[in-house]
């Protein structure tokens, strides 16, 4: 009755009316003895139910600490949110106490961590894991638990779920755990599925198998998919929607078709020129972005990217540009985002 009567708070608490998740100017950074890190420096986007918005950038622009922050799950000290809102039908998650942040968690907003065999724990079956879910949030006796698990199981295709529901990770391969976590992450329908990395290290074939996967389960579902990854490839195939990040920031977003084909940032620009695509000619060079990311204890003056930039100017050494409409529908971080635009 208790587990009832507090789902029911959980559920008051938000406007079905408004927008999914609103996230507005959030900040988060890591004190750390050697300095401040600011990890998320400003990120703002939008996501509407049966949407997918794809994050993508290189290792260390942010994009998993800004999921994790509105996960609630930055360890603090040493990370934390400084400002910004992170808006679920209406409400700020970050305002919410850590008690009502709990009912959210898992039950309105889930994550598919990156690397399943470390986010899994090793000493329990996956059965016994996915069926917490139920007993947590729901009051779910563990019998009944035990039989939604394989239910869940059967739903992402693990074959044979009644006899593997009492297997451990280390017994499933690299996709089925992938599987098993997505399967953790759907138990209880959330409305917003935070998917991190859910490819990584997964070969061609399982990774077109788990991506098919998600958006069958969005279609059935409607949930709203954030997508956190550097495939571009992936991203062609499956987003509505992407932000790239470099160096904490948003340096451009829009609908995927425009700025796949017409990147209006250079850091856009020079990772489509170093995807393998099928318009580039056989013999073709792909042109690698030259440099490194910045270390975000040192991260440049003026625009953070200038150093690594084929087309900067004075201007970028000094001044930060900000995120501004440069066609409809898109918006880029970039004194020369329009030249750029016109010159394509």
């Amino acid at each position: 009755m208790a587990t009832r009567a507090n789902q029911v708070i959980a559920d008051d608490l938000f406007d079905s009316t408004a927008r999914l998740l609103e996230v507005d100017d959030v900040k988060v950074e890591f004190r750390l003895r050697a300095g401040v890190v600011k990890a998320v420096d400003g990120v703002s986007y939008t996501l509407d139910r049966g949407e997918t918005l794809a994050i993508v950038g290189e290792s260390g622009s942010g994009k998993t600490v800004s999921a994790q922050a509105i996960m609630g799950i930055i360890d603090s000290p040493p990370g934390f949110i400084t400002n910004g809102e992170a808006r679920f039908r209406g409400v700020d998650l970050f305002s919410l106490p850590e008690a009502k942040r709990r009912k959210v968690r898992g039950d309105k907003i889930a994550m598919v961590f990156q690397d399943a065999l470390t986010a899994l724990n090793p000493v329990f079956s996956v059965g016994w894991q996915i069926g917490e879910m139920f007993r947590k949030h729901r009051g779910t006796s563990r019998a009944d638990a035990k039989e939604l698990a394989i239910e869940l199981m059967e739903r992402v295709r693990i074959p044979d779920a009644r006899r593997r529901v009492n297997s451990y990770p280390h017994e499933f391969s690299g996709g089925m755990r992938q599987r098993v976590m997505i399967a953790m992450s759907l138990a209880l329908d959330p409305d917003v599925l935070i998917a991190d990395e859910p490819t990584t290290a997964l070969d061609v074939t399982v990774q077109a198998q788990i991506m098919e996967l998600l958006a069958e389960l969005q279609q059935e579902t409607g949930m709203g998919l954030i997508l956190i990854t550097h495939d571009l490839a992936v991203v062609a195939e499956v987003a509505d929607r992407v932000a790239v990040m470099y160096a904490g920031k948003i340096v451009e977003t829009g609908d995927i078709g425009p700025l796949y084909h017409q990147p209006s940032h250079p850091y856009t620009l020079g990772l489509m020129k170093s995807l393998a695509r099928p318009d580039v000619k056989i013999g073709e060079s792909l042109q690698a972005i030259v440099g490194s990311p910045p270390d975000l204890l040192h991260v440049p003056s003026g625009c953070s990217f200038h150093p690594r930039c084929p087309y900067a100017k004075p201007i970028c050494v000094t001044d930060d540009p900000t995120l501004v409409e440069v066609a409809p529908g898109r918006k880029s971080a970039c004194h020369f985002a329009e030249e750029i635009l016109r010159g394509q």
